[in-house]
Order: C-alpha cells, then structure tokens, then sequence
C-alpha cells in the first residue's frame, strides 16, 4: 500500500507558511519541512509552527544548500522513514494545495510514475519567467528525445522514492534551482513516466522569490548544456523507448 508524506523547502519563507500548514492539515498528512538555513527570525516561527501542529517533522540545514539541496533532504527523510512517495511543495503560496487530493489519485493508479503539476497561470506570473519557461521546455524535449515531459519546473509533484532514492545514490543532482529540472530529466532517462494534472499557480504579490536572475539562470544553462551531452549517449535507449511495447 503506497504511504505519502509531504516535502517542503523552506529558505526564510514566512509569509504565507502558517496558511500553508494550516490548509495542509485538512489532508492529515505527515509534512517534512527543510529550514534550508533562515535566519534567526524564521527559525523561531518553524520552531512554533512545529509546536502546533504534531504532523510537521522540522529538519535544520545550518547553512544554505538551496532548493535542490533542500528538497533531496526531505526526500531521503523520507525514504529512510518508510515512506514509498513524497510530494513536493513549496513554502509561498504559489501551489493550490486542493489539487494534492489529484496528484495522490493519480500517483495510486501508476505508482511507479512521476506525477507532477503542469502549471495554469494568471496574469500574477511575471512575463520574463513566463517565456523562459520555453526555453527550458525546448532543451528538455532534446534532453528526453520527446515531448512526454510537458513542464519540468513545476515544484509541485509526486516522487516515488525507491526510484528516487536510487537516482539519488548514483548521481549527484544540482543543488539549486536547476534541481527540478534535473531529477525529472534524469528520472525519464532512468525508465519512470510522467503524468501531468493541471493545476494553478500563482505568484502571490507579497511573495518572496530566491531565484537570483544571474547565478540560477547561468545554472540552469551549464545544466541543459551536460544534459545534452548525456542524451547523446543515450540515444539508443532514448530511440527504443519509443517503440518498445
């Protein structure tokens, strides 16, 4: 029977947490929260928030490792503790957390797959992130030879952790803001599918964003440019994927 707890990275998110938890409950699921080094002020809100509500585990990085970091935190936590999915969820408010009830119902049916949110955006989304999105769909669809992965940077989804463990062991995966797109390309090459539930994102306009426009998006390109380079090596099975039964 598959057991899931909730994944959340948290880097001095203290806006909208308190909400967050608080519509989490409704589902009576375990959440794992990563303090991926906050300050001073932070750590003591986690600290109460873990105080009221007894289903949030609070694990402490002492210093900053980044999202990616964060996320294979939790992850690991995870696995170790028995459980066989994670979903990931950010700490803003950009997720609508109702669509989790989806995301499970359909990880139940293929337990094996990925399920991640394919995001529906307002007119909150900035325009800039928006359009480059695309860039990073395109490379992805070379990376996997496919268009099977329709979004690859959504933090909003569904692991099963013995395949994510696995990849985990093998591989060092990026830290940072290139972590989303990483796992789920190395994911695909690894054998798992992905399937996509709609949901809706929004940027809330008191939110706080830590993706520095400079460093993530140098990152991002060193990544997609050793992706591409190991989808060349790949392209046999990536070939025979597409036509095996």
């Amino acid at each position: 029977m598959n057991s899931y707890c909730i994944v959340i990275p948290n880097y001095n998110h203290t806006h909208a947490i308190a909400g967050v938890l608080s519509e989490l409950s409704e589902l009576s699921l375990p959440i794992i929260m990563i303090d991926d080094g906050s300050d001073e002020d932070a750590k003591q809100l986690f600290a109460s928030l873990e105080q009221t509500y007894p289903f949030l585990t609070l694990l402490t990085h002492s210093e900053n490792q980044g999202k990616g970091g964060a996320v294979q935190t939790g992850l690991r936590y995870a696995f170790a503790n028995g459980y066989s999915h994670a979903i990931q969820v950010d700490a803003d408010g950009q997720h609508s957390l109702h669509d989790i009830s989806k995301l499970i119902a359909a990880s139940d049916k293929v337990p094996e797959n990925v399920v991640s949110g394919c995001p529906i955006y307002d007119s909150s989304v900035p325009k800039h992130r928006y359009l480059s999105r695309y860039i990073t769909h395109f490379w992805v669809w070379v990376e996997t030879l496919s268009f099977d992965i329709v979004d690859s940077m959504c933090g909003f989804r569904v692991y099963p952790l013995q395949q994510t463990e696995r990849l985990m062991n093998k591989r060092t995966l990026g830290a940072r803001m290139d972590f989303d797109i990483e796992i789920l390309v190395r994911l695909y090459w690894q054998g798992a599918r992905v399937t996509f539930i709609p949901t809706q994102v929004i940027y809330p306009e008191d939110g706080v964003s830590h993706f520095r426009a400079l460093h993530d998006n140098i990152g991002i390109s060193w990544l997609h440019t050793r992706l591409f380079f190991g989808m060349l090596v790949r392209i046999p099975k990536l070939l025979w994927r597409k036509v095996a039964p």
